[in-house]
């Protein structure tokens, strides 16, 4: 079934519209075993649209970004979450949080095809802060480490749907709608910056 562009407008639309969605990283609810933590990276749009950019933009550059740039993010945000479960402060967490939404969405929007090295530090650079920002959330314990194994197997599987989105789209001749997407993603990471 063909989504319509007023149809997709309105799907944007509606989660500019629901402030509770705005950031994953609010420090309430459970932060404990795997099913929390396979559930937590959907109750925020910023994590989201990220993790999901993030393969939308791995699938448009293609090759060996395909696997690298999501690779890359993986690693680095478990790194990050690592550091933030430690209590290691890192400066700017959230304004790098805020501008991967952002920045990963002008980069599909655009189409920017930057060198492999360049687009992994990129996604390293937004992995870290993610992973920070849910680390410091998570205690120290059993519990915060299979909540962990959960975020990090949704933030894969995110990851994965952007990508087969991706694909999807190029395979049908739809580069316009994924720029769309990418705009679309922007268009959430300017709300996240109004809201913040």
């Amino acid at each position: 079934m063909k989504m319509s562009f007023k149809n997709f407008s309105l799907v944007i639309a509606a989660m500019f519209f629901a402030p509770t969605l705005a950031h994953a990283h609010t420090g309430v609810g459970a932060v404990h075993g795997v099913a929390n933590g396979l559930l937590h990276p959907l109750t925020g749009l910023d994590h989201l649209c990220a993790m999901i950019a993030v393969g939308l933009w791995a699938a448009q550059r293609g090759g060996r970004a395909l696997w690298a740039v999501p690779l890359t993010f993986v690693c680095v945000m478990t790194f990050g979450a690592a550091l933030g479960m430690a209590g290691i402060s890192l400066p700017l967490v959230e304004t790098g949080i805020v501008a991967s939404v952002l920045i990963l969405g002008v980069l599909v929007a655009a189409a920017v095809r930057l060198p492999l090295p360049v687009s992994m530090g990129i996604v390293g650079l937004f992995a870290l802060c993610h992973g920070h920002a849910h680390g410091a959330e998570m205690p120290a314990t059993a519990s915060g480490f299979t909540y962990g194994i959960g975020f990090v197997a949704m933030t894969v599987m995110l990851h994965l749907a952007g990508i087969g989105l991706g694909l999807a789209m190029q395979k049908f001749g739809s580069e316009k709608m994924l720029r769309c997407t990418g705009g679309a993603v922007a268009a959430c990471g300017l709300y996240l910056c109004l809201a913040a």
